[in-house]
């Protein structure tokens, strides 16, 4: 598309009251949007309630803490990604592994879905699963504990 039509398209949206502008041209295609300002906007002295629950995030990372300290003693394993954690391949089937059962480096624990994209995570090392410690269909953050190996 040449850069002479974009620029009349800017000034298109500029000279309107339109928020965007999409054109599509063959395989080419652009889209343009501004943010609409609205005479409504002047409050902003009320941005203090939000400021309340910021203390509770410190408080947050001291309860994780404190229950890492709660973890039985062994390997932990740990989320890689953020996404939906699944014990078993198929909501009918039985869960890859279960607590008192031995593992393999290279054994299916889990399935962690990111982003339509379903990842399956292995042990990194041979023991006894000591604890699981998600709940299948449960979203779970990076770094989170999923497992103890002993």
């Amino acid at each position: 598309m040449d850069i002479r039509k974009v620029k009349k398209l800017i000034e298109l949206l500029e000279d309107s009251n339109l928020s965007e502008i999409e054109i599509h041209e063959g395989e080419e295609s652009v889209r343009l949007s501004r943010q609409m300002v609205s005479s409504q906007v002047a409050m902003p002295a009320m941005p203090q309630a939000p400021a309340a629950p910021a203390p509770a995030a410190p408080a947050a990372v001291a309860d994780s803490a404190d229950d890492e300290s709660k973890l039985p003693d062994g390997h932990v394993v740990r989320s890689p990604m953020v996404g939906t954690y699944y014990s078993a391949p198929t909501p009918e089937a039985e869960a890859f592994v279960s607590v008192g059962q031995l593992v393999e480096p290279g054994d299916t624990l889990c399935i962690i879905e990111a982003m339509k994209m379903f990842n399956q995570i292995e042990a990194d090392k041979a023991g006894k699963v000591v604890a699981v410690l998600s709940e299948s269909g449960q979203p779970v953050e990076y770094d989170q504990p999923l497992f103890i190996i002993a």
